[in-house]
């Protein structure tokens, strides 16, 4: 980022589509959160597009260094759960884009957040799961475990209790199929 008051602007704008998605991004309600008037906005942006691509690439960043983070955890709880704790606002942001993925720039930032991150606890999601040996269904499994993710979460749902519980369901529910082979 250019500078500091960019990077202010940018966070303000993060927080707020992670709340409340595109509609809720409109310049004036972003100028109050961060204390500055419309003018310094189209200084620094010019217009909402380019902010919204800065949005964008902000989240690109912050998957990068997620990606980083989960590529630290040794299991699905506690380290990873913490994780997703801590990057709640991303997992929001990553929600709206999803939401919003008619959006060919939005569908693009999604998929390619996801990639980045899943990739990074994949072998962690196989040892929980117990599908060392099915990688590919494991795989799959995790695409549509990550649709339904998306679909559930919200600010108020997104904490140690809920999180536990899903993967508890996800675990049951491959357990439940393996026994019925």
């Amino acid at each position: 980022m250019k500078n500091d008051l960019e990077k202010i602007w940018i966070e303000a704008g993060y927080e707020i589509f992670s709340n409340e998605g595109i509609n809720g991004l409109k310049i004036e309600k972003i100028a109050r959160q961060v204390g500055k008037n419309k003018s310094s906005f189209y200084h620094l942006f010019s217009d909402i597009d380019i902010f919204q691509e800065k949005l964008l690439d902000y989240h690109i960043q912050r998957a990068k260094l997620i990606a980083i983070d989960a590529s630290n955890c040794k299991s699905v709880e506690p380290d990873l759960l913490h994780l997703f704790i801590d990057i709640k606002q991303d997992l929001l942001f990553n929600k709206q884009l999803r939401v919003g993925r008619e959006n060919l720039a939005f569908e693009k930032c999604f998929k390619k957040a996801n990639e980045l991150v899943e990739e990074k606890f994949f072998d962690i999601w196989l040892k929980t799961l117990g599908l060392e040996n099915q990688p590919d269904i494991a795989r799959n499994f995790l695409t549509l475990t990550s649709e339904n993710f998306y679909l559930q979460i919200t600010k108020e749902n997104l904490n140690k209790d809920w999180l536990l519980q899903y993967l508890n369901q996800l675990i049951k529910f491959v357990k439940d199929i393996h026994t019925k082979k």
